[in-house]
């Protein structure tokens, strides 16, 4: 084994967008890997506070959090590349499109596949920065990621993940296996 020292190094790391209102009602979205679900209704976002997003959070109190398809990889990267600061109306340049939730105040993507609506529910500065925890108040996921009994399919969401050791991104694929059944065999030895 080869030593690597202190890095932010797991794999994969998951590519959310998170969809917030400027002050000019303008749509911004901000592409980010270090956060995910943190209870059955709650999700966790560690952000550097410098961010535009970040503002947004704080005078909207509400965000959307998406995962990006394949098909929306370059605009997707580019809102993780283009800093909101520097580049206001950088989701203009984008092609995508957005409406605007009915359940918080913050935008919906329309080209991505899986929107979770949340409510900001406390930002804590930690010494490593600052942790975003939002109120999952809904659940959205476009019809053709749905199964035949209408349950959203994640293979259908064709989406990707992020490699923080080369800065790629890896496509999701296939089922593999069924969690908390292809390990049973080893629960009678």
């Amino acid at each position: 084994m080869k030593d690597f020292g202190v890095h932010p190094y797991l794999f994969p790391m998951p590519v959310y967008m998170i969809g917030t209102y400027n002050e000019d009602d303008s749509v911004d979205s901000m592409a980010m890997a270090w956060g995910g679900i943190c209870a059955e209704n709650m999700v966790a976002l560690n952000l550097e506070e410098d961010h535009k997003t970040v503002a947004n959070l704080k005078a909207r109190g509400a965000f959307t959090l998406s995962v990006p398809g394949i098909d929306t990889l370059a605009a997707s990267d580019y809102m993780g590349i283009a800093s909101a600061n520097k580049f206001p109306d950088k989701f203009a340049h984008t092609g995508l499109h957005a409406v605007k939730s009915s359940r918080v105040d913050a935008p919906v993507i329309a080209e991505y596949p899986l929107t979770l609506e949340c409510r900001v529910i406390e930002m804590q500065q930690q010494p490593y920065g600052l942790r975003v925890l939002g109120e999952i108040v809904n659940v959205m996921a476009d019809e053709r990621v749905l199964d035949e009994k209408g349950k959203i399919d994640c293979g259908k969401l064709n989406t990707f993940v992020f490699d923080q050791m080369r800065n790629d991104y890896y496509a999701v694929g296939g089922v593999c296996g069924k969690a908390w059944h292809s390990g049973a065999g080893l629960l009678k030895k």
